[in-house]
């Protein structure tokens, strides 16, 4: 069995779909998440999973390990198609999470 080329069997291109509009034509809100974590490798997934089990995918995640020794994880998630209480109620699902130690949240003007 011989091994391809990258040229030959290239990925498939992706491009990012058009943000999402409200019925009035203007983009909709942002939502977002700020979550204060464990640094433990399973609290990411953990995380995620909340958000792909309902067919959302983020258009912004952001990672970092920080706080004295590296033992916290800082999370930022943004989201956009919500409605303010599926907003909450995400919020309180992250709040429940293993190794979750805050949970802020936002919303911002629409993506452009």
């Amino acid at each position: 069995m011989s091994a391809q080329s990258p040229a030959s069997n290239p990925l498939p291109s992706r491009t990012p779909a058009a943000p999402a509009r409200t019925p009035t034509g203007a983009p909709q809100p942002v939502f977002c998440f700020s979550v204060l974590a464990e640094a433990e490798p399973g609290v990411m997934p953990r995380v995620l999973e909340l958000f792909a089990k309902r067919g959302l995918v983020p258009w912004r995640w952001v990672s970092d390990v920080s706080g004295p020794g590296g033992r916290d994880l800082s999370i930022d998630v943004q989201v956009a198609g919500l409605t303010p209480e599926t907003h909450a109620y995400l919020a309180r699902c992250l709040r429940q999470i293993w190794g979750v130690h805050r949970v802020l949240t936002s919303e911002k003007g629409g993506l452009r």
